[in-house]
């Protein structure tokens, strides 16, 4: 199981943190991703981080954005900086690795000023 947190109203220019807090004691091998859905859009991958270390983000957030993992805890985070209105949305976290493909429940992120 996945539980989502951090989301919130924030301004304009500023930051949030969200997590996600995985069970089970194989949350190393997974690639832990943050996706987003806008209201009448499709949902989009963000920012993933695999298992080996590598990251990748979506055009629009990277330089913005900051996956990372912490393996012991068996978190994930999403650092957002500088957000605009545009990245209003609801954020899920999926672990994806050997027999598991699993979704957070959703955290809402609102930018609005």
């Amino acid at each position: 199981q996945l539980q989502a947190s951090g989301g919130g109203l924030v301004q304009p220019g500023g930051s949030l943190r969200l997590s996600c807090a995985a069970s089970g004691s194989a949350f190393s091998m997974y690639t832990m991703s943050w996706y987003r859905q806008a209201p009448g859009k499709q949902r989009e991958l963000v920012a993933a981080f695999t298992s080996l270390g590598l990251t990748n983000y979506v055009d629009s957030v990277r330089g913005r954005f900051t996956i990372s993992r912490d393996n012991d805890k068996s978190t994930a985070y999403l650092q957002m900086n500088s957000l605009k209105l545009e990245d209003t949305a609801v954020y899920y976290c999926n672990a994806l690795g050997p027999g598991i493909n699993a979704w957070g429940q959703g955290t809402l992120v609102t930018v609005s000023s």
